[in-house]
């Protein structure tokens, strides 16, 4: 894979990089993020399909981008295909300093060695050139503005950034309000990230997996009413509502 072409998970975590601090809006769910950005750009690469809720591999040839590769080759390893929700919540927490180093290293960011109240050590990040950051927050107001549909990857990196939360980092204030509904309607225009970003946000929830809601629902139509099915988990509790970041 060249690098004429940023990733989309590249392109996700420079959306969340905010100029002024040096630091990345939503720390806490852009790990999750990162993780099903590179699920989209695997699949925009022909390395992995969609199997319902699943992903499988159908070519582990590398990539070329190391942190790509790596991710294909721990699916490849599963052995069968794993669900989007599992693989996005699954033991891999660190890929935002993992992507920060990757962009330091393609030169897209500068570190700048700091501290904190005089004494803690801390680490700002620049990009380095906010030309292309630019660019790349375009494209997402060119699809709001516009209601044209975007390609597959503007609107999968649309529905990753609603599915973390980057909306209000994007488009703040009560002026930005409308901005944000429409980032979060771009989910529709591309099935695969449209299903990641869900997985995103059924983890972050802490939901059931699609096939466990899907089993309730089968059950629900035997022997449950549909009103009490569509409220509760298979072990009883209230299920939380999908966010809906506004």
């Amino acid at each position: 894979m060249g690098k004429s072409r940023r990733t989309v998970p590249e392109e996700l975590l420079l959306l969340a990089l905010d100029p002024t601090t040096g630091t990345t809006a939503q720390p806490q769910t852009l790990d999750l993020g990162l993780a099903g950005a590179q699920l989209v750009e695997l699949s925009l690469a022909g390395r992995i399909v969609p199997e319902g809720d699943r992903i499988a591999v159908v070519l582990a040839r590398p990539t070329g981008d190391p942190t790509l590769d790596h991710a294909l080759e721990l699916l490849r390893r599963r052995g069968s295909p794993v669900r989007a929700a599992h693989w996005i919540g699954g033991p891999r927490l660190g890929l935002r300093q993992t992507y920060l180093a990757h962009l330091e290293r393609c030169g897209m960011v500068t570190a700048v060695p700091g501290q904190m109240c005089g004494v803690l050590p801390t680490t700002r990040y620049q990009a380095s050139d906010d030309c292309t950051n630019a660019a790349i927050k375009q494209r997402l107001d060119t699809a709001i503005r516009t209601g044209v549909p975007p390609d597959p990857r503007t609107a999968a990196l649309a529905a990753l950034a609603h599915s973390v939360g980057l909306g209000k980092h994007l488009y703040p204030g009560n002026e930005g309000r409308s901005s944000r509904s429409r980032l979060r309607d771009l989910i529709r225009y591309d099935p695969l990230g449209g299903m990641v970003a869900h997985a995103v946000m059924d983890v972050q929830n802490g939901l059931p997996t699609q096939q466990n809601r899907s089993s309730q629902s089968s059950g629900a139509a035997t022997g449950r009413s549909g009103a009490r099915a569509a409220g509760r988990t298979s072990g009883g509790r209230v299920a939380a509502p999908r966010v809906a970041v506004r």
